[in-house]
């Protein structure tokens, strides 16, 4: 019997650790700049050459590697960060795993050059997909400068699901965001395709937030800051008045090391539950230290997600502090203490007697409206206001409905007129309706799945329409339904149509993000040719001088910012998605809202409309727009 387990080549085992580590362009960045800081790098500087695919270079001013280190650093599980199993629980510095310099040599072509402060020659290498081809004497700066090139060129299928340049060069640039925010004592300098993205100068937390995100900032962020025996807690949050709905600022540090962690951003949103839409986010940027002993990080190699000895004391800490800091700034709802101009109370003291004395009128009936009573100018009534009158009488109740089955009659008869004009409406006839909420030209389908019997649609909540179907109630959220049938109307009206170029009356300012504008950038050609009228005002801001003229009753920034974020996300091509992307943002713009009450008419058509669509039950994202409560479960509900 032959064996058939044997080892794996080194080569193949960090190509296969290198799937974890490094997923793209933005993963060898991390691992190298982290590398850089805990070699007590004061000056990091980053050049790219096509979003990362050609070029990742990584140049520090750190302590540098003799040329036994620096070959020695490329092999699997070599590390300087610790020595033995207990190091793992007292870490101190970014990086520990020894498999990042691995994996990327293992799907890369690396050339580094560093030198040991104070040496008076350092040390050149190249690797080739693992393979060493060179390691010579060099004369360099004291340092590392990191370059790998070519990544994943000899992985094809690793390399083909890399994204378009706009999405990886997006996933960089929040990578760096968050590299640079977490380390403010270093000089950060980031170059692609030999345009200076950023240059950014070592200084306070609240400095470098202006410095990536914008200037705007700094009159929205509130201090937090906490020091307790479990956890030091410093950083900022928003104010409720500057929450976003898209791409909200939302970063976690622990220890100098970046980390997701959604039971804490739970315990953020809370403090902000009363204070700001239910679609909207806060910005937050909280710093949290702890004791080493009390997190581990060596949960995921990425090392962003992080386990908490204390995790149930740290949240109340936590929101503690939020609260206190939204509190103190009057950031939330407050008693207005100004007495300025405020008419002075009394303090209540026992020995003091009652100056006035007060009229009681003991014939005084509440259920009586007399006719009013004149109020002279000193504010008192009148003394003939309380002179001796006749008693008044007790207004009588309505007399008792005792003709039941009349009223019910008329009821009954009211409602049968509704259910016969309903009985020949299109609605259950199978007729099309020139719908008032769509576009009338809206083609002709068959008959719609509705019972055959009489009846209409009711609103329930101003939310959701609940209309008779075959197999039992049919219960449809309103504000989905709209979407649907405007974004089918919208999508049919603009196909084979060129968008038309229409100057707004007053151009709107746009500061955006460094991602933001980097994806804008590549996208601007292209979207001027569909009618967009951009013009860049140096820094991260736009402006926009005109909108496609299709586009109607939209915001055009709420709009630019939808498609900015798709072609981040998704990676689509702009040109085959725009049309969907103009549909959908232009639906959810002009759809009716939850809780906009309806009239029966409205309600009637928009069920008409939906049903008529050939994909009726799901939003163009996908969710549910309505549900069929079966009979046999009304049956089951009435016992």
């Amino acid at each position: 019997m032959n064996d058939v387990i044997r080892l794996l080549p080194d080569s193949v085992a960090n190509q296969i650790a290198a799937g974890e580590v490094i997923q793209r362009p933005a993963s060898v960045i991390k691992e190298l700049v982290e590398n850089s800081i805990d070699a007590g790098a004061t000056s990091i500087t980053i050049i790219l050459k096509d979003a990362g695919r050609t070029l990742i270079q990584v140049v520090d001013n750190g302590c540098g590697m003799s040329d036994t280190d620096a070959r020695l650093a490329f092999e699997r599980h070599a590390t300087s960060k610790i020595s033995q199993a207990d190091d793992l629980f007292t870490l101190h510095t970014m990086g520990f795993r020894g498999e990042a310099l691995a994996s990327i040599a293992a799907i890369a072509q690396v050339d580094l050059r560093t030198m040991l402060k104070g040496a008076a020659l350092g040390t050149r290498l190249v690797i080739n997909g693992s393979r060493v081809e060179s390691q010579e004497p060099e004369a360099c700066t004291p340092g590392s400068n990191m370059m790998v090139k070519n990544l994943f060129f000899n992985v094809p299928a690793r390399r083909k699901f890399l994204k378009k340049d706009t999405v990886e060069m997006s996933a960089i640039m929040r990578e760096f965001e968050r590299l640079a925010l977490v380390n403010t004592g270093v000089d950060f300098t980031l170059v692609s395709n030999d345009v200076t993205l950023h240059s950014l100068r070592r200084g306070s937390m609240k400095q470098r937030i202006c410095e990536l995100f914008g200037k705007n900032l700094d009159k929205q962020l509130l201090p937090i800051e906490t020091e307790t025996s479990i956890v030091s807690i410093k950083g900022f949050i928003g104010l409720p008045a500057n929450a976003r709905k898209r791409n909200p600022l939302q970063y976690f540090m622990v220890n100098g090391r970046n980390m997701r962690h959604p039971y804490f951003h739970k315990a953020v949103m809370q403090c902000y539950e009363k204070l700001i839409p239910a679609d909207e986010q806060p910005n937050y940027f909280i710093n949290l230290r702890v004791d080493p002993e009390t997190i581990d990080v060596n949960i995921h190699p990425t090392k962003s997600e992080i386990k908490f000895e204390n995790e149930q004391a740290i949240w109340q800490i936590l929101t503690a502090a939020i609260r206190d800091s939204l509190g103190r700034y009057n950031a939330g709802p407050a008693i207005d203490f100004n007495v300025e101009d405020a008419p002075e109370i009394p303090a209540f003291s026992p020995d003091i007697t009652a100056s006035h004395d007060v009229l009681v009128d003991d014939r005084y009936n509440p259920f009586f409206d007399p006719a009013p009573v004149p109020i002279d100018w000193t504010g008192r009534p009148p003394a003939s206001a309380f002179a001796p009158r006749e008693r008044p009488t007790f207004r009588s109740r309505p007399a008792a409905i005792s003709d039941w089955e009349k009223l019910y009659d008329d009821f009954v008869s009211k409602r049968e007129e509704g259910l016969s004009a309903m009985a020949g409406s299109s609605l259950n006839a199978g007729v099309p309706v020139a719908s008032a909420l769509t576009d009338p030209d809206a083609p002709e389908i068959a008959e719609l799945p509705v019972d055959d019997s009489p009846g209409g649609a009711i609103q329930l909540k101003a939310t959701y329409i609940i209309t008779p179907a075959r197999d039992g109630l049919m219960v449809i959220d309103q504000h989905r339904a709209h979407v649907r049938v405007l974004y089918d109307s919208y999508l049919a009206k603009t196909a084979g149509q060129e968008f038309v170029a229409q100057a707004t009356m007053f151009p709107e300012t746009v500061e955006l993000s460094p991602a933001q504008h980097a994806v804008l950038t590549d996208i601007a050609p292209r979207l001027s040719a569909l009618g967009f009228i951009l013009t860049p005002h140096g820094g991260n801001s736009w402006s926009i001088d005109g909108i496609p003229s299709a586009i109607k009753d939209v915001a055009p920034r709420d709009l630019l910012l939808s498609m900015i974020e798709r072609v981040t996300e998704t990676g689509e091509e702009l040109d085959s998605t725009l049309r969907e992307k103009v549909a959908l943002s232009l639906a959810k713009s002009s759809a009716i809202r939850r809780g906009q009450p309806l009239s029966q008419d409205a309600m009637d058509r928009l069920v008409s409309d939906l049903l008529r669509l050939p994909s009726p039950s799901l939003t163009p994202e996908g969710k549910t727009i309505f549900s069929i409560i079966p009979v046999d479960r009304i049956s089951r509900l009435l016992g």
